[in-house]
């Protein structure tokens, strides 16, 4: 399997299907997340819907540059969520987030072996490895804090 085929099966276990390194993934964790559960406030953390959006922003910027165009995303916009008011806007962010992780994964099959060690997009930001691995590694990170709040919700309401 080469490189390319092994970072996608590995994006695909973190978001859509995969139980070897959490024994959970964000598809698995957010399935049976409500709207009112997603944007529950917990003291100062994240609302999961917020999380959710944040993952899917950074997917959907380096899913961009995949598809041959720019890096438009900024770090300061990166939790900038619009307000969500229903279960169906809900829904529609956790579709797109399934779409974005599928399209990302897709593309990143396709990709050469010697695509890894280019340039992603500047020199400042290192490789394409560099960063599908820093996507894969950031996903990890949230679905650790999704799983973390959704217990406390959770715990909260019993």
């Amino acid at each position: 399997m080469n490189t390319s085929s092994q970072l996608a099966k590995r994006f695909r276990e973190v978001m859509l299907d995969g139980l070897w390194i959490a024994n959970t993934n964000f598809k698995d964790q957010l399935s049976d997340v409500t709207w009112g559960q997603a944007i529950t406030k917990i003291a100062d953390l994240n609302t999961i819907a917020m999380l959710t959006f944040h993952i899917d922003y950074y997917i959907a910027g380096i899913l961009n540059v995949f598809e041959g165009g720019e890096l438009e995303i900024k770090d300061k916009f990166s939790f900038d969520l619009p307000p969500i008011e229903s279960q169906e806007q809900w829904e529609e962010l956790l579709s797109k987030l399934w779409r974005d992780s599928e399209k990302f994964a897709a593309l990143l099959e396709q990709m050469s072996d010697s695509k890894m060690n280019e340039v992603f997009v500047d020199e400042k930001y290192g490789t394409y490895l560099r960063n599908i691995d820093g996507m894969i590694e950031h996903a990890y990170y949230h679905l650790g804090q999704i799983a973390l709040i959704k217990k406390m919700i959770l715990f909260k309401n019993k």
